[in-house]
């Protein structure tokens, strides 16, 4: 087998890289952090983005009949990982509303959406967790009535959905329902895209543990808000339903499948590793000292080499889904290892710096403006958000090692 990349693919590569260094300047990587941090994109960070739909990069693995370059998702994977790398850029369709468009939609759905998504004109943001249910979906309630026939047959839908992280800047909600109250838990589910600027939806802020001090740029999850989001007899066309009424469970799960992997995603947890391994190399006089400790050098190697094993699950995830095999548990088990990773990392750079760690953003002796307290804050997130690392073993269990579900 295979590891390397192709000459074509490296050639991509010193492309991106060559990119990055001439147009990532410090105004449009202030831009982008103003929109990791959920105050949305500034003017030179659109333009950035407008630049790379224009030369197809974040759109490659995407059919070309939708506005994509029909390559690899190997190739998708390459840059991504740049982007991501240099300014915590997501491209390449990063999370669930376009793929589950793209697997699940009618071909008016994949030919409004697709071309839209690539050029960011739809934002979507995701309309999953309810007050009473976060990582158990299937005990949502925001409820949709079907109303009327024929042309005039719509959806009126009344709920309430929280922690749907940019909300306040998507142009979409991709929403789960429940359509049917009298169906088994998963199978009275369904999603639909709902355009954010419909009358009813009210969003109302929730601020993180981010928000004040706000963490510096490349904090892992350095949102400073997330949302919750209200529907109040919202009227939505029934053209606005994605894929079968009560598949939903279905639907959203295969959207979830993809954005649980690619480079962004392991990238999250193992761009910790790098940080740190970078600032030992620099002239603070605090990392002299500790690059020198033997056992500081171990654990930095140790944390290398699980970054490693992160990459190349998420490799493996992509293969198979260039195959056209898809993939299930796969994506289960680097969704545990990654985060779990990225975890056990910021722990350990945590005791390795001792004081200076705790010293967030703004205060006197902190370490990289305060870059590691900040990622400790926010270090568990990881291993929740997309679906919980426990459900995530579950799914292991049943679907990659074949175990039968555990007696009532």
């Amino acid at each position: 087998m295979d590891f390397e990349f192709t000459q074509e693919e490296e050639a991509l590569r010193s492309q991106v890289q060559a990119f990055i260094k001439d147009n990532l300047t410090p105004e449009v990587l202030a831009d982008l952090a103003g929109g990791k941090r959920g105050r949305g994109f500034g003017p030179r960070a659109k333009g950035i983005f407008e630049k790379i739909a224009d030369r197809g990069w974040n759109a490659i693995a995407w059919p070309k009949a939708y506005g994509g370059q029909g390559g690899s998702r190997i190739t998708q994977f390459l840059v991504e990982e740049e982007f991501y790398r240099a300014a915590q850029v997501v491209i390449g369709g990063g999370g669930t509303g376009t793929p589950a468009v793209l697997a699940s939609g009618t071909e008016e759905q994949k030919q409004y959406s697709v071309p839209r998504a690539i050029r960011r004109e739809i934002i979507f943001c995701q309309g999953y967790s309810e007050p009473q249910c976060g990582t158990d979906l299937a005990g949502v309630r925001c409820r949709a009535t079907r109303v009327g026939t024929g042309a005039d047959a719509h959806y009126v839908v009344n709920g309430q959905k929280v922690f749907t992280t940019n909300a306040q800047v998507a142009t979409h909600v991709f929403l789960l329902v429940r359509t049917d109250p009298e169906s088994r838990r998963h199978a009275g589910l369904s999603i639909l895209l709902v355009p954010m600027d419909t009358p009813g939806i009210t969003i109302r802020p929730m601020y993180t543990i981010q928000n004040n001090p706000g963490g510096p740029p490349g904090t892992t999850y350095g949102e400073e808000r997330t949302n919750e989001v209200f529907f109040d007899d919202v009227k939505v066309p029934v053209s606005c339903l994605l894929g079968q009424e009560g598949d939903g469970w279905a639907v959203s799960q295969r959207g979830l499948n993809l954005d649980r992997v690619g480079a962004w995603r392991y990238l999250i947890s193992i761009k910790r590793d790098e940080d740190f391994a970078n600032w030992l190399k620099s002239d603070d006089p605090r990392a002299a000292d500790l690059r020198d400790d033997e056992a500081v050098r171990d654990k930095v190697a140790e944390l290398w080499i699980e970054a490693q094993l992160c990459r190349l699950m998420t490799m493996r995830s992509m293969s198979i889904e260039q195959r056209g095999e898809g993939f299930t548990y796969e994506g289960a088990a680097e969704k545990v290892f990654a985060p779990e990773h990225g975890v056990r990392t910021t722990e350990a750079i945590a005791q390795l710096l001792g004081p200076h760690a705790q010293l967030l953003n703004g205060s006197p002796g902190n370490v990289q403006d305060g870059l590691y307290a900040h990622n400790l804050l926010s270090a568990f997130q990881s291993t929740v958000n997309h679906g919980s690392v426990q459900v995530m073993r579950d799914q292991i269990a049943r679907k990659g090692l074949d175990l039968p579900k555990p007696r009532k």
